[in-house]
């Protein structure tokens, strides 16, 4: 599906973004691993390379336009192309609103909204130049709203509405553009949370379990191969219906 595809994948050095980064290289993809941990990256590029797959770290912040637009200048260039671009980077600073402290919605919209937009607007013109691209950027079910995470919610928010004007505005070209919206994904940060949480989380998803890293890697991988060339703005939530019901 994604076979001698050259991919950038950011936020990759550890959770979802690393099983992404494995799920493709496994595909045959040439994995560009970009994390701001750069001994992360690493890691992950060991793991890959060891199974036989193709890969490279990248140290990367996300927020930082020049060297954004170096690191993807840098990649045409050794590589001829840029084919997927998969905006994963992310954090979260939660607290109620009326206590959120203004750096705390700041960094959570710097790195989820803006660090969305300066990879996307850097691969632009090699994507159209090649009349082939994938954009796959990430929200969450949180956009919908979430109690305690009102910069998340709202920088969630802006990825999907980002998502669609991209889509518009590059529908012509041969690229899409779409956006993946996990639920309440197993992931060390999910694990951590106490048992009868989590049970208590778990009563509110239809299917009756939580999604795994792997459920969110398939969606990616089909939404940057060519049997998703005529889905193109859309946000699809990987949440066992968790969505339907908010």
């Amino acid at each position: 599906m994604v076979k001698d595809r050259v991919a950038l994948i950011t936020g990759a050095g550890r959770g979802i973004g690393a099983v992404i980064a494995e799920r493709f290289a496994t595909e045959g993809a040439t994995v560009v691993v970009a994390d701001i941990i750069f001994a992360a990256a690493e890691e992950i590029v060991d793991k890959i390379r060891t199974s036989g797959g193709r890969a490279e770290a990248v140290l990367l912040d996300v927020t930082d336009k020049p060297q954004t637009v170096e690191l993807i200048a840098d990649l045409v260039k050794r590589y001829d192309r840029l084919d997927i671009l998969i905006n994963n980077a992310g954090i979260t600073r939660d607290a109620l609103a009326m206590r959120m402290k203004e750096e705390e919605w700041d960094a959570v919209i710097d790195i989820n909204l803006k660090g969305t937009w300066i990879p996307s607007q850097a691969v632009i013109r090699p994507m159209r130049r090649q009349k082939w691209g994938r954009i796959v950027n990430t929200a969450s079910v949180a956009a919908l709203g979430n109690v305690g995470q009102a910069n998340y919610a709202a920088s969630k928010g802006g990825v999907i509405s980002l998502t669609r004007t991209l889509a518009l505005e590059l529908a012509r070209s041969g690229v899409t553009v779409n956006c993946v919206a996990p639920g309440a994904i197993m992931t060390p940060m999910l694990e951590a949370v106490p048992e009868e949480m989590r049970s208590q989380y778990l009563e509110r998803i239809p299917v009756r379990r939580f999604g795994t890293p792997e459920d969110v890697a398939s969606l990616h991988l089909f939404l940057c191969s060519d049997l998703a060339s005529y889905i193109t703005g859309q946000t699809i939530f990987v949440d066992g219906g968790l969505s339907v019901g908010m």
